[in-house]
């Protein structure tokens, strides 16, 4: 399993995310799912093929749903970054997994099994096909004969307004900041939601984006409580990194790079501290306005 899989599978396998997901997607937003209804289940599966060799399948989250101790179905959830042509056919194989797991331990009823797709992809909508029939070249004469498997995917990235706000846990900052990215791939997240499990959260991020400042936000992660609280602290990396840049490549051009990196969170202190570094190196005080965005009017 690839490291974006296993990073959103920590956020995920949390009861609460896991319930949340379920009940915004599936659901519209009801709460027919609890957290503490919710058992996990094995994620690996091994069948025999015809070379002999035992094979084994990984899903990256399942759970059994129980309500009143009455168990009512298996439910998966599988992330995608990327579109997957076979998709479809990796579904249908978890799906017959779980269904052939439920025989061997010859249970008296079968459990449904219940497979999402959630995909995380922000350049594009999922543009492959999402049965098997629409993968196969089937002789017209064979078509009533061969049984159709459609995989259920929801687009993250392109979710309205109504559906985000379907969603309590934080699978709703995570849903938002696709959405955003979408929009603008220069979007630095500043949604105002506390966060719960903000170490998955941030990882999550980390990965899926490959900007590595949420990994240094992570190790240094005390005092951050949503994302708000990310948004200084990129905007404080970027100023940072200027001053950094200036060094070599001019003072005053690497401050206007670093403002530049972070004015998008508008952190008024740290403008003033620029200013007041300018003034140490010797510029004018109109020039370290100017360089660091600060009104006249504002007494520093």
């Amino acid at each position: 399993m690839g490291q974006k899989d296993i990073t959103e599978k920590l956020l995920e396998d949390y009861n609460d995310v896991f319930a949340d997901i379920i009940n915004g997607l599936i659901f519209n937003g009801e709460q027919r799912i609890l957290p503490e209804s919710l058992e996990n289940t094995q994620v690996h599966s091994q069948y025999k093929a015809e070379d002999g060799k035992v094979h084994e399948l990984e899903r990256d989250v399942a759970k059994y749903w129980k309500d009143k101790k009455v168990e009512l179905a298996i439910c998966g959830i599988e992330n995608q970054s990327i579109v997957e042509k076979n998709m479809p056919f990796r579904i249908i194989g978890y799906d017959g997994a779980s269904y052939r797991s439920q025989l061997l331990k010859e249970r008296k009823e079968i459990l449904p099994v219940m497979t999402i797709v959630l995909y995380f992809g922000t350049k594009h909508h999922w543009y492959s096909q999402k049965n098997i029939k629409g993968l196969m070249k089937i002789q017209k004469e064979l078509e009533d004969y061969i049984n159709d498997y459609e995989m259920k995917i929801f687009e993250i990235a392109w979710l309205s307004e109504a559906e985000i706000d379907r969603f309590h846990s934080d699978f709703k900052v995570v849903a938002n900041f696709f959405v955003q990215k979408r929009k603008n791939k220069n979007y630095i997240p500043d949604d105002p939601t506390e966060i719960r499990h903000i170490d998955e959260v941030l990882k999550l991020l980390q990965v899926m984006t490959g900007d590595e400042r949420y990994l240094t936000i992570f190790q240094e992660k005390k005092g951050v409580r949503s994302m708000c609280d990310v948004a200084e602290r990129l905007e404080k990396m970027g100023i940072e990194k200027g001053l950094k840049q200036g060094i070599g490549e001019g003072i005053k051009q690497g401050i206007k790079q670093g403002i530049e990196l972070g004015k998008t969170a508008g952190i008024h202190a740290e403008k003033v501290r620029v200013y007041k570094h300018l003034i140490e190196k010797g510029f004018s005080e109109k020039e370290a306005r100017e360089i660091a965005e600060l009104p006249e009017t504002l007494n520093v």
